[in-house]
């Protein structure tokens, strides 16, 4: 019988410190991958990646496939295009238009067919979310989203609109109502945004839309070859076809009649609006500012169209872009009229100024691409709520309140002088009144020295009956006093003037000199052609 081991069921000594080493990564790994739970776990993530990888592939490959398919589906140039019969020179028309061509370019034929198939549906939202990728990250996926939902109409579509129009439409706002009743003319094809000269002739919200199709085909465009009237503001301005009301509206209309028409019925209608003063006769981009109407200057424009807004009871509240720009020596001016446009009639209705016209105001072809873009930035920023301010101006309320206080006191004095009763007397002017003679019609500054601080009003002179009292109503008295009846000075300059004139019995020209008594006939000739829209 064999002697059964006395080790036996115990580890030698051996076995035991063999044990006690710890373990070398090459066994470890050699008994994981042996382990059938790990190599199945391993088999599922691997074929996991396989899978996912395949899927982003495809996706990237059909993506791909889609652009190049609607690119490549579109002929190449052949015979058939005639390309060679369009090197022959343009003859224009009587009329300054291009004179029919027999074929389209081709790349306004490939550009076209492109754009009809991404309208019926090949230029998917993958497509147009690349093509904004940029503004995407900038304005974020809420903000880009809103931009792309958004309903805007531009009123004017020259050089200033056509800029704002494409800046909107390559921004991503997807539905656009163009309105102007004007063609491009070949003087417009150096400001304007994307015209040609095979568009002169053509309608200025016809030629937008077919070039911005070619661009951005996702925009659904309504066009209005028209003028904006009043009576057909509540059509151009109202909701799409599915009832969406506009979001923004543009205003970049020369016409200083449509301008003041489109700001009041934004105005009381409460449509947000942004309107662009004139580009004309500037030169600096750095003096371009976007503010509120009643501290643009220095324009012609922003000055007429603020004049008849205050006259229908609007002197703030809308945003503008100006310049600040000042005329200067060897800067561009307005040019005078020739004779022969004074034979036609009507002189005093063709532009903003009396005696000139919108189409011989200096232009500088890059000035209306900044307003423009100016206003398209203003509105792209509105809608997607991105953050912006812009200097605001220091009103000059006080300096309206002390003038008018100072005019109060010198009708009572002057009914005073004249042994009037002056107890109780009221001037028939506001504050608003007040701002308006001092900022539209004087300028800002004192008629007779230039300063533009310490400013007052003061009568030119007294009337001829030297009563300045009306007293046809029992219980009432107010002074006869109107707009062009006074002059803007320094409250210094005002004391003198009642002294010596007003109560020493002088007139102006004995006192003054020509320039000075020529301007204050200038400026009441003025206020008096204003005075009807009033």
């Amino acid at each position: 019988m064999q002697k059964p081991n006395r080790n036996s069921g115990h580890q030698s000594e051996e076995e035991k410190e063999k044990s006690t080493e710890p373990e070398s990564m090459s066994s470890w790994l050699s008994r994981t991958v042996s382990s059938h739970q790990t190599q199945l776990a391993a088999t599922a993530v691997i074929s996991g990646a396989v899978v996912a990888g395949a899927i982003l592939g495809y996706q990237h490959v059909q993506h791909r496939a889609r652009v190049d398919d609607l690119k490549n589906s579109i002929p190449e140039i052949s015979k058939e295009h005639k390309a060679d019969e369009l090197t022959v020179e343009v003859k224009l028309t009587e009329f300054g238009a291009a004179s029919p061509i027999p074929n389209s370019k081709s790349e306004d034929e490939r550009g076209a067919a492109i754009a009809l198939r991404a309208q019926r549906g090949d230029y998917n939202n993958d497509l147009i979310l690349e093509q904004l990728a940029r503004n995407r990250v900038f304005l974020s996926e809420a903000g880009l989203q809103t931009l792309r939902s958004s309903f805007i109409i531009v009123v004017g579509c020259g050089g200033v609109g056509s800029h704002a129009t494409s800046a909107l439409a390559r921004s991503g706002v997807s539905r656009l109502r163009l309105i102007d009743f004007d063609q491009v003319t070949l003087s417009s094809l150096n400001r304007h945004a994307v015209a040609t000269l095979s568009d002169v002739g053509t309608a200025k919200v016809t030629c937008l839309a077919k070039r911005l199709g070619q661009v951005t085909p996702w925009v659904k465009f309504s066009l209005l070859n028209e003028l904006f009237s009043t009576s057909t503001a509540a059509r151009q301005l109202g909701p799409w076809e599915d009832g969406q009301m506009p979001d923004y509206i543009i205003d970049a209309i020369d016409n200083i009649d449509s301008k003041v028409a489109l700001l009041s019925y934004c105005y009381k209608n409460h449509l947000p609006i942004i309107s662009s003063m004139g580009a004309g006769c500037k030169s600096d981009p750095t003096k371009v500012v976007i503010g509120d109407i009643s501290a643009s200057i220095e324009d012609p424009l922003s000055r007429a169209t603020r004049r008849r807004l205050r006259a229908l009871g609007i002197d703030k509240g809308i945003p503008v872009i100006y310049s600040t720009e000042k005329p200067g020596p060897g800067k561009a001016e307005l040019l005078p009229l020739p004779e022969k446009e004074y034979a036609k009639g009507g002189v005093g209705e063709l532009g903003v100024l009396p005696d000139f016209r919108v189409r011989i105001l200096p232009v500088l072809g890059t000035m209306p691409a900044v307003f423009g873009n100016g206003v398209a930035n203003h509105v792209i920023l509105e809608l997607a709520k991105y953050p912006h301010e812009y200097s605001v101006s220091k009103g000059r309320e006080k300096l309206y309140e002390s003038a008018l206080a100072s005019l109060q006191a010198q009708e009572e004095r002057l009914a005073v002088w004249g042994q009037e009763d002056a107890m109780g007397l009221k001037i028939p002017l506001s504050k608003e009144d007040v701002g308006y003679l001092i900022e539209e019609v004087w300028r800002g500054r004192s008629a007779l020295s230039g300063i533009t601080t310490r400013l007052t009003l003061v009568r030119w002179r007294l009337p001829a009956e030297k009563n300045i009292v009306d007293k046809r109503w029992d219980g009432q008295k107010f002074s006869r006093l109107k707009f062009d009846d006074l002059v803007c000075m320094t409250k210094e300059e005002a004391v003198s003037h009642e002294r010596d004139i007003l109560k020493g019995g002088k007139a102006p020209e004995d006192i003054y000199d020509e320039s000075i008594v020529g301007l204050v006939k200038l400026r009441m000739a003025e206020e008096a052609s204003f005075a009807k829209y009033r």
